[in-house]
């Protein structure tokens, strides 16, 4: 199965959230809500490094797909 690079989710348990979760390396859940980031992988000090510079980019492409996705549905 072909996953598209984000998702959208929420989860009635937590009414206020919404998520956008990250398919592609580095995978990432993404709470728009507060803007806390669960990273779903494990990283060496080299990664880490790597991702620092990476991640801004990533988090601002989640963001940007968020905003596609609630235009659509309002038009």
């Amino acid at each position: 199965m072909e996953l598209p690079k984000f998702l959208l989710g929420d989860n009635t348990d937590f009414p206020d959230a919404v998520y956008i979760v990250h398919t592609e390396y580095p995978r990432f859940i993404i709470d728009l809500s507060t803007d806390e980031v669960e990273w779903l992988e494990d990283f060496s000090p080299e990664d880490e490094r790597e991702l620092s510079s990476e991640a801004e980019s990533l988090i601002e492409a989640a963001t940007s797909f968020y905003d596609r996705e609630v235009d659509r549905y309002q038009e």
